[in-house]
């Protein structure tokens, strides 16, 4: 089984950087690798990215040494169980709060720690390990489970999440949680939304955790190493369709004569 790099340089102090994948290209997961980010996270939320499509792009992130991980709809003990069977190395829940977290934990950890499915033929288990109970403890400890937290109600639980066993990385997402905390498309220039970002920070490194968001999909080192300096430690730099599409924005503007 392939070590969870992005576990690793977390674990040496490193910032790690990668970005949501909608479009479903091989080769854009390889373009990201190429460029130096260190994650993509495959998502099955909001695009119509089915497994097929999902195990094609796993495995272009490990030819090409980028950790894969997948955001899924809500927990589905089924469909946890076959993308890490496929070889995803975290996964991202929406709207996750210490009960859906415990169902996923459950979920995605082989007994005694979880109830996840054992067969030695898959591809996370390089289709039959040698020593299953060896390959057992490593899925369960390799594994990322990663709580998007979205909503304001969770930012003050956040304590008792924070303490959970099995989770070690807490994805702030900016836009639902600006939507819900009633000042929607703020920044973390925004009072309501750096207080949530300073408690989480603050939490998580009492408790030994680390802390994820994202800065939107304007290219802006500034605001990105703003949020690094504040204490996070992992940065999904938005979607890479809107990455694109902002790019492409920008090439659509040099048909406008300058004034």
């Amino acid at each position: 089984m392939r070590p969870n790099s992005v576990r690793q340089k977390l674990a040496r102090g490193e910032v790690v950087m990668g970005m949501m994948h909608f479009p479903a290209s091989p080769m854009l997961v390889e373009v990201m690798a190429s460029a130096g980010l260190d994650f993509f996270v495959i998502d099955m939320e909001h695009c119509p990215i089915d497994l097929a499509m999902a195990a094609h792009l796993v495995r272009a992130g490990d030819a090409a040494g980028i950790t894969p991980l997948l955001r899924i709809p809500q927990v589905d003990p089924g469909l946890v169980m076959k993308v890490l069977n496929m070889g995803v190395q975290g996964i991202v829940l929406p709207h996750g709060t210490r009960a859906s977290c415990e169902e996923l934990l459950q979920a995605a950890r082989y007994q005694p720690e979880g109830t996840r499915g054992s067969c030695p033929a898959v591809r996370q288990a390089n289709y039959g390990p040698p020593d299953w109970q060896e390959f057992q403890a490593q899925a369960n400890r390799e594994i990322l489970i990663i709580p998007l937290i979205e909503d304001p109600a969770t930012v003050q639980d956040f304590e008792a999440l924070a303490a959970m066993d099995g989770l070690d990385v807490f994805f702030l997402g900016p836009f639902d949680f600006s939507v819900a905390a009633g000042v929607p498309g703020a920044g973390f220039d925004h009072p309501v939304m750096a207080q949530a970002l300073e408690r989480m920070v603050g939490i998580a490194r009492r408790h030994g955790k680390y802390i994820m968001t994202s800065v939107g999909d304007h290219i802006d080192t500034a605001v990105g190493r703003n949020v690094i300096r504040l204490g996070v430690r992992m940065i999904s730099y938005s979607a890479d369709a809107l990455v694109f599409r902002r790019a492409c924005q920008e090439i659509a503007r040099l048909k406008t004569p300058a004034p």
